[in-house]
């Protein structure tokens, strides 16, 4: 099933197409202007980041060898030793710039966007696990070497230093987080259940630090190497408490957001509208999202994120969320008069990442909420904007109404597709349903190839979009996608 509205009807007029591509022709180039300028902007300090983590962690072993740490080989043992060493320190300063990505710094986030850094957060966190069980193995037996005992009576020995007792307390819930961060894994278990599993990740640093300065000379008292980490572990520490915890508590207590409204979009969907003060003060844009936490029995200790569905106003923020999970189903029930407390904006799915004039957006199932926001916050020049919202069935076109309204209104061209995926003689996956089986992104939007394309839905069929919109000639700076996963 297809179904399409087109832009509101216009007055024939010889002078109109004229007028059109004029506007279209100035908005390009402004456009290009601010895209080159935030793009140099956001490459800066993309690159000036990179720089800052290849060098600490050059300067974890640095550190190392100032302090005689290759004369300190003599022997086969003391070599593994020196591995060891090595690689816990290079592994430690990972972790630092794991923790760092974390922390939703807003000059990260604006130089490589939340996605980005939470894909790098998540990579890093994996080294990191590889890093400590490398330094573990090789100081095992770097040790069992030099004292001329077996692994397990050194391993017995070592075990006696509570210390390093709280070490591999450490080491094994990094573990258990980085299997509960495996794909098959946290598709079993409840957002609510991982991100508190998650949480552990804190305990776990606190649990490494003390065998650190008490078990090595490296970071022994009065050295500059003991200053240098303990000056690290503290502005890291500084950087998770303030973005994470004190910016957000702070800014709730600014803007005291209540539940005002609760509005069923589906039988599995509301929408939530919240009224406060002072909120442009927030300066959030359409399609960008919070991390939200209602202040209700059952709901206080749940924290999602979720974009805003609707442009902000001077006084309310709006989001549309559908029954995912327990705490999504949770949140179907929340009433008016709840407490709201927020962290962010985050993210640049929003019109800081327009590169063209020309623009589609394609919503697919709770997805097309971003992009509702987006519609109505971002600049359009009239035919020159296709919105296209794909639903299994025609419920799933969630917020339809208000979307065909900001189409009539702005001359937006709106497609709706619906019915299931098909695979063609290859049975490769389209992300069209029967009805337009065989057909591309082009067929539906011709100047798509000179075009931004905004994708937002599940990851699988944003995925084939994101391809689809490739292939047609989409540049792939020019495509810009929400990313539905934790």
């Amino acid at each position: 099933m297809s179904t399409t509205t087109t832009d509101r009807p216009v007055k024939q007029n010889t002078a109109a197409p004229r007028r059109g591509t004029a506007r279209a022709a100035d908005y390009a180039a402004a456009l290009r202007r601010r895209y080159r300028i935030q793009s140099f902007g956001r490459n800066l300090r993309a690159d000036l980041l990179t720089v800052i983590g290849w060098v600490s962690v050059a300067m974890s072993i640095t550190l190392w060898l100032a302090d005689g740490g290759l004369n300190k080989i003599t022997s086969f043992g003391t070599a593994l030793t020196a591995l060891g060493i090595v690689s816990g320190l290079v592994a430690t300063d990972l972790m630092v710039l794991m923790l760092l990505l974390a922390a939703r710094i807003p000059f990260v986030d604006r130089a490589f966007g939340h996605d980005h850094a939470v894909a790098v957060h998540t990579k890093l966190g994996k080294w990191v696990l590889y890093g400590l069980l490398l330094h573990g193995w090789f100081l095992l037996c770097g040790y069992a070497a030099k004292d001329g005992l077996g692994l397990t009576a050194e391993a017995g020995s070592l075990l006696s230093v509570n210390d390093l007792v709280l070490g591999v307390c450490a080491l094994g819930i990094l573990g258990a987080v980085a299997i509960s961060s495996i794909i098959a894994v946290k598709k079993s278990m409840p957002y609510e259940v991982w991100h508190v599993i998650h949480l552990l990740t804190y305990i776990a640093v606190g649990f490494s630090l003390p065998h650190q300065f008490s078990m090595g000379a490296l970071m022994g008292p009065g050295t500059f190497a003991r200053g240098y980490w303990i000056g690290l572990f503290v502005v890291t520490g500084f950087a998770i408490l303030a973005f994470r915890v004190f910016l957000p508590f702070f800014a709730s207590l600014e803007h005291q957001l209540v539940v005002t409204k609760v509005r069923y979009e589906a039988n599995d969907v509301v929408s939530i509208e919240m009224q406060g003060r002072n909120l442009p003060a927030l300066d959030v844009e359409g399609g960008q999202f919070f991390q939200w936490r209602f202040l209700a029995k059952g709901l206080w200790w749940h924290q999602h994120p979720f974009s805003v569905s609707a442009a902000p106003t001077s006084d309310t923020l709006r989001i549309t969320i559908r029954a995912l999970g327990r705490g999504t189903t949770a949140l179907m029930n929340v009433k008016p008069g709840t407490r709201v407390m927020i962290e962010g904006p985050y993210g640049i799915f929003s019109d800081a990442s327009r590169t063209a004039a020309n623009l589609v957006m394609v919503g697919i199932g709770i997805g097309i909420a971003p992009i509702r926001a987006l519609l109505e916050a971002t600049d359009i020049v009239p035919g020159r904007a296709t919105v296209i919202l794909r639903g299994h069935t025609p419920s799933q076109l969630y917020l339809l109404r208000e979307i065909q309204v900001l189409c009539q209104e702005r001359g937006v061209k709106l497609i709706t597709l619906v019915g299931s995926r098909t695979q063609n003689r290859l049975h490769e996956t389209g992300w069209m349903p029967a009805s337009h089986r065989g057909n591309r992104l082009v067929d539906l939007v011709p100047y798509v190839a000179d075009s931004d394309v905004y994708v937002c839905g599940p990851q699988t069929a944003s995925d084939l979009v994101i391809a689809d919109a490739l292939a047609c000639g989409t540049p792939a700076n020019s495509i810009h996608n929400e990313r539905f996963a934790w």
